[in-house]
């Protein structure tokens, strides 16, 4: 059985079918989850280009 640690607190949670909020632990951790992709707290970094070539949309 595969066991991860819940994103949001850190529990210890089974990763089974059962478990309908994995890989959270609970239905609270997974709306605090929700809650902060919401409020733009969770980012995905990019690379701004420096070029025009460097930058496949400028020709259009």
């Amino acid at each position: 059985m595969t066991v991860v640690s819940c994103p949001t607190c850190g529990k210890k949670v089974e990763w089974t079918e059962k478990n309908k909020y994995r890989p959270f632990c609970s239905e609270r951790c997974k709306q605090i989850d929700l809650g902060a992709w919401a409020e733009e707290k969770y980012t995905i970094p990019a690379a701004n280009p420096t070029d025009k070539q460097d930058d496949p949309l400028a020709d259009e």
